[in-house]
């Protein structure tokens, strides 16, 4: 089987490649997509796999641009944060997803249901990837209303509403509250992002997973890149990347 995948995220594209290998040794990863852009260039100038893993945020946008400028024939298997609600249109319509974070049993059965599809039936036709894309929006993912974190021998929780932004540094995250408090908690910032609203939360970069109500201001960087500052104030800069630029300008008009 040879596959494309359409992830921004490293991490998430590099323990996807590992848990497709590990199930199929035999498969063949031909390309691994980080934009829009870069996914409209290779699938306009290449022959379409058998299967595409997809996420649904991107570096320059919604992927599902993708299926707007190609006609896709390939199957696709969406990698999406998204409720129950909106999952449920891409059963009916026969397109399977991978919920994140998911582990090698969820990537098995979906991996399985393509197989079982393609043997009992012609494989499904995308022509309506732009109408799921519509159910999708339609309702947020349910998020995290609070976390546990612990202060000496002590255990509380902090409202998602009282926290300003979470950063990672040398491989601990720790959580910032509106109030400047801060806490270590166990988790990583590619497994707090499916966790919350992403009307209110938006990973800025590698470093930074920040609330709407924490930017206090916005000015242009050097070489197309974004400046923000941030409430509690951060001890580092908090840029945002010339690719990722026009994503989050789209999200600070939600």
């Amino acid at each position: 089987m040879n596959v494309v995948i359409v992830e921004d995220e490293r991490p998430a594209l590099e323990m996807l490649v590992e848990m497709l290998h590990e199930y199929d040794p035999s498969l063949r990863v031909l390309a691994c997509l980080e934009s829009v852009k870069g996914a409209v260039q290779w699938l306009s100038t290449h022959p379409f796999p058998d299967l595409i893993f997809c996420d649904i945020h991107l570096t320059d946008g919604n992927s599902f641009e993708i299926f707007s400028q190609v006609p896709v024939k390939s199957p696709v298997i969406f990698t999406t944060a998204y409720n129950q609600y909106a999952i449920q249109a891409f059963k009916v319509n026969s397109v399977d997803y991978l919920l994140k974070p998911f582990d090698k049993q969820s990537l098995a059965r979906a991996l399985q249901k393509l197989s079982d599809l393609s043997k009992a039936a012609p494989l499904p036709d995308l022509a309506d990837v732009q109408h799921l894309m519509d159910q999708l929006q339609a309702k947020p993912a349910a998020s995290k209303s609070r976390f546990l974190v612990k202060t000496g021998p002590t255990i509380r929780y902090v409202p998602t509403a009282d926290i300003a932004y979470f950063y990672a540094e040398e491989k601990v995250v720790f959580l910032v509250t509106n109030a400047n408090q801060k806490y270590i908690i166990d988790f990583t910032l590619d497994g707090l992002k499916p966790l919350l609203n992403p009307e209110r939360f938006f990973r800025i970069n590698r470093q930074f997973l920040v609330h709407i109500h924490a930017i206090q201001t916005v000015k242009p960087y050097f070489k197309g890149r974004l400046l923000v500052h941030l409430l509690p104030h951060s001890e580092v800069d908090v840029v945002v990347s010339s690719e990722k630029a026009s994503l989050f300008r789209e999200w600070l008009e939600l």
